[in-house]
């Protein structure tokens, strides 16, 4: 027995082995970020082996280890060398430090084994994989990092982080992992086992596969383009160089050799800008604290004239409050302003204030002392031909925060200016490497090109897809000279919402816990069957439809439900669109009611009411009338497809179907009601996909919120008053301004276009929800078919929460934002 345990605990860290492995190989780029999507599985194998908590956070602990080794040593040593502590005692002290590094493998392994003993594989991989980013969004890394930037070499894959930021391909990721480990756990059991897992595993790769090719920039922008040119100037030991030369001597080599290259980058390739590095001028600018401060600040002044051009450069600024690690926008005019970076490094430019005292920094002299700014700012880019571009500027760690660059996508940028000092990357490119993937990313997530230039490598610049055009290579001095069309791009679904992937894996894992904690929730059935169904009182309303009529319902049913996702992606893309009222009305009418409407009224056509009298089946439409006998029915089948409604099918005791198909509101009662006049139950296969999907759609009681009077009058109702009432506000000055000033019909019809307006909007949301929800309970029936009623639930329930919840709250965010 001892000796088993000891094999087990083998192959267990085995798995850990294999998967650090993995995700160095992973981490180092190129055609690695294929494994992705499979590095994660040995562990997760392990952690379904251990049965404890204790042991499962144990296996976590260490895999946290070895995933900080495999991916990260190169920060340690880095660390070590830059503090003069040595690389090896670097090292050491981020493998002490790996549970803090990297907490999101103790809340992962947490989560998924407690959710594991209450729910099966697929809910307990979704709610670990939650727990991952939304452990990740509330509780930032040192670095930012998080697996999805892993995927930056793939150009296809790259593209959805547009849709949910690096956080929503580390999701993607997860899920994939999880697949491929039930897959491996099943391998005994036959192949037709490990499908179901497989097509989970297979399900993300996909998804972004294809959204990337339908999501790749154009890059069609209109205009001149703007041309770029970024000094890399090789200088990165200053405070050496301070202590051999003097400070003088030191600022006076650094702006010589930046003259220079700024004189080739303008005179003799052209440049519209210059951009140099973080701290590229090392002290004050425009604030001297000396008077050979002063000098250098008129010197860099006159060169800007002389040049013509604006520049932007990284320096030190100051005020009553402390110092600043800043950006000076300066034109040939003179200074136009600062930006102040506002993500500082711990412990190496800032320390926590309730930390901070003499005897730490007598610890750690290496310590700065500088302050952080207040957030995203767009500066004006006034070029010589009197073209005036808003761009971000973005200062090293600035760069791998979502929330920044969005915020300056928000203000309108147009473009991206990131300054960095990687010179403490000089002997370990890795992290240099892998800091202008990460900023490749805020490219990808705004759709803003981006010039990025180091003090000593890897200067780049990137389009709106995050392609590098061009760059440079490590530890040399270097310029690039790049152009390219800017304009403001359409709003990703990133910038609209922000970094949403954590708050909504936050609102899930919350859902989760308060459905364990509701008795009402935990008494629902857990085998899946559904609800008791209601006695239902004859006649009841149907339409008695044959297969043309059936097929042409059908048919603009589905038209309309398309053309609702085909305005939702054409509000995405058109941004005119969504300002103009009048043009959704008209293309809602369109796409969406007119099919609505005329499948409607295919219906009514082939109305009847449907009865039992005696020993059959009773269909009366005015004076026509249609029996059917009981005898004759051998079975009453549901509709597999729930188009253009939810009906049934009559199987005949000659073993064919009835020429006509009965769609009605509750089938499931239907043919309870016929089941006890005599007629004999379903014969379908209740293990068939489809089957368990039609039935899972109408297990659950319609509740009073799903009415199409609350949802899509009463809830936009609700919205348009006080959206209207600020709009008076802003526009007339008052509650009634626009009524004053031309009158009530003018009021009553302004009021009546916001009110269709959110309708409009309600309806869209709601038919992506629903699109969400049907989508979740087809997957719930491949691959979990005893659970899909209750997977139903969930997702109804989420839907309702969106919607009058989701709404709202977001109403609400934009009126205290204005």
């Amino acid at each position: 027995m001892r000796q088993l345990s000891s094999s087990s605990a083998a192959r267990m860290a085995a798995g850990i082995l294999a998967s650090a492995i993995l995700s160095a190989l992973y981490a180092r780029g190129g055609p690695g970020w294929l494994l992705g999507f499979v590095m994660l599985a040995p562990w997760l194998c392990t952690l379904n082996a251990s049965r404890s908590l204790a042991a499962t956070l144990g296996w976590a602990y260490l895999m946290s280890l070895a995933f900080t080794a495999a991916a990260f040593a190169w920060f340690g040593t880095a660390l070590g060398r830059y503090t003069h502590a040595g690389a090896g005692t670097g090292l050491a002290v981020l493998l002490l430090a790996a549970p803090l590094f990297q907490p999101q493998f103790l809340v992962f392994a947490l989560v998924r084994h407690v959710s594991g003993r209450r729910h099966g594989p697929l809910p307990r991989a979704l709610a670990a994989s939650a727990s991952w980013v939304a452990a990740e969004w509330l509780l930032p890394k040192l670095l930012g990092d998080t697996l999805g930037y892993g995927l930056y070499p793939s150009q296809l894959m790259r593209q959805g982080a547009a849709v949910g930021g690096a956080a929503g391909l580390t999701l993607l990721l997860l899920l994939a992992n999880e697949g491929v480990a039930a897959a491996l756990a099943r391998r005994r059991d036959g192949w037709r086992a490990i499908l179901r897992p497989l097509a989970l595993a297979a399900l993300g790769p996909l998804l972004l596969a294809g959204y990337g090719v339908a999501s790749q920039p154009d890059g069609a922008a209109a205009g001149k383009p703007l041309r770029m040119g970024l000094v890399q100037a090789n200088l990165v030991d200053y405070e050496g160089m301070r202590q051999r030369k003097g400070a003088r001597a030191v600022v006076r080599e650094v702006l010589d050799t930046h003259f220079a290259m700024s004189y080739d980058v303008v005179v003799r390739r052209h440049a519209d800008a210059v951009l140099w590095s973080e701290t590229a001028y090392p002290t004050t600018f425009g604030h001297p604290k000396s008077e050979a401060g002063a000098e250098f600040d008129r010197e860099i002044l006159a060169n800007v004239r002389a040049a013509g051009v604006p520049f932007v450069f990284g320096t030190y600024d100051i005020d009553s409050d402390g110092e600043y690690n800043a950006a000076a926008f300066v034109q040939p005019a003179g200074l136009t302003g600062f930006y102040r970076k506002t993500r500082l490094f711990p412990f190496t430019e800032y320390v926590p204030a309730w930390l901070d005292g003499p005897r730490l920094r007598r610890l750690l002299p290496w310590t700065g002392n500088w302050r952080a700014g207040n957030g995203a700012r767009v500066f004006p880019l006034r070029l010589a031909d009197g073209r005036e571009i808003p761009v971000q500027p973005l200062i090293c760690l600035d760069d791998v925060d979502t929330g920044l660059a969005i915020a300056g996508a928000r203000l309108g940028a147009q473009a991206i200016l990131t300054m960095s000092n990687d010179s403490w990357f000089s002997d370990d490119p890795e992290g240099a490497r892998l800091h202008q993937a990460a900023a490749a990313f805020r490219s990808i997530e705004t759709r803003l090109p981006q010039f990025r230039v180091t003090t000593n490598g890897y200067s780049a610049v990137f389009d709106a897809g995050g392609s590098i055009l061009a760059g440079t290579r490590m530890g040399e001095p270097a310029l690039v000279v790049a152009e390219l069309r800017v304009s403001r791009p359409a709003p990703t679904l990133m910038v609209r919402w922000g970094d949403w992937v954590g708050r909504a894996a936050c609102a899930f894992l919350l859902l989760m816990a308060a459905r364990a904690a509701i008795p009402s929730w935990r008494a629902q059935a857990e085998d899946g069957s559904p609800a008791q169904q209601p006695a239902m009182a004859f006649p009841v309303r149907v339409a008695v439809l044959p297969a043309a009529a059936r097929i042409a319902a059908a048919l603009l049913r589905i038209i309309a439900r398309a053309g609702l996702l085909a305005i939702c992606v054409t509000l995405l893309l058109n941004e005119p669109l969504r300002t103009n009222t009048l043009a959704q009305i008209r293309l809602f009418s369109g796409l969406f009611l007119a099919p609505e409407a005329a499948s409607w009224c295919v219906l009514l056509a082939f109305g009847a009411q449907a009865s039992i009298s005696g020993t059959a089946l009773v269909l009366t439409r005015g004076a026509q009338r249609i029996e059917l006998a009981l005898a004759e029915i051998a079975a009453v089948e549901l509709w597999r497809l729930p188009i253009p409604g939810a009906g049934v099918a009559l199987r005949l005791a000659t073993g064919q179907r009835w020429r006509y198909g009965l769609t009605m509101s509750n089938p499931l009662a239907f043919a309870a009601a016929l089941a006890g006049a005599g007629v004999p139950r379903s014969v379908e296969r209740t293990g068939a996909a489809m089957s368990v999907y039609a039935r899972a759609r109408l297990a659950l009681r319609r509740r009073q919120l799903d009415l199409p009077l609350a949802k899509f009058v009463a809830l936009p109702l609700a919205l348009a008053i006080p959206a209207f009432h600020l709009h008076q506000h802003i526009a007339y000055g008052s509650a009634f301004g626009e009524y004053y000033t031309f009158g009530l019909k003018a009021y009553l019809l302004a009021f009546a276009l916001w009110w269709a307006a959110w309708s409009i909007g309600v309806v869209l949301s709601a038919a992506l929800l629903r699109a969400a929800i049907e989508a979740g309970t087809l997957m719930a029936a491949l691959l979990r078919p005893g659970r899909a009623v209750e997977v139903r639930g969930w997702l109804e329930r989420a839907g309702r929460l969106a919607l009058y919840l989701g709404l709202p709250g977001w109403l609400l965010a934009n009126l205290f934002g204005a």
